[in-house]
């Protein structure tokens, strides 16, 4: 389906279903082609029952298929920023100490959008 992506590295880890949304998926494509190196994925889809999602008042971009957390530190890391802000993605969350690091993506879109946040 996805010349880079595996439906199961997009399914939700609670409940196994993959929505993710097209338009989200072809811009995430074409940024993984122009950067040239596996986009390792953590978290892709989330079903409003998935552990993270269900203690949050409001759904985050994950249940709208609009979101992916994707392994990335250093050099990487700095290089799937730019390029994202560059190709209009607007949420942009960065993990980067101790174990587990990774940069979110999402393309949502509201006025307090473009934004960029650290966990």
């Amino acid at each position: 389906m996805y010349k880079y992506f595996k439906d199961s590295e997009l399914q939700c880890s609670h409940c196994g279903n993959t929505h993710m949304d097209e338009e989200f998926m072809q811009k995430i494509e074409a940024l993984r082609e122009s950067l040239g190196f596996p986009f390792i994925v953590s978290s892709a889809y989330r079903c409003k029952e998935h552990p993270l999602e269900a203690t949050k008042k409001t759904t985050g971009a994950h249940v709208q298929g609009r979101g992916m957390d994707i392994r990335a530190s250093g050099e990487r890391a700095l290089r799937l920023v730019t390029a994202a802000t560059a190709a209009g993605f607007t949420g942009v969350g960065l993990k980067q100490k101790g174990n587990g690091r990774f940069v979110h993506l999402d393309d949502l879109d509201s006025p307090s959008r473009p934004t960029i946040w650290s966990y």
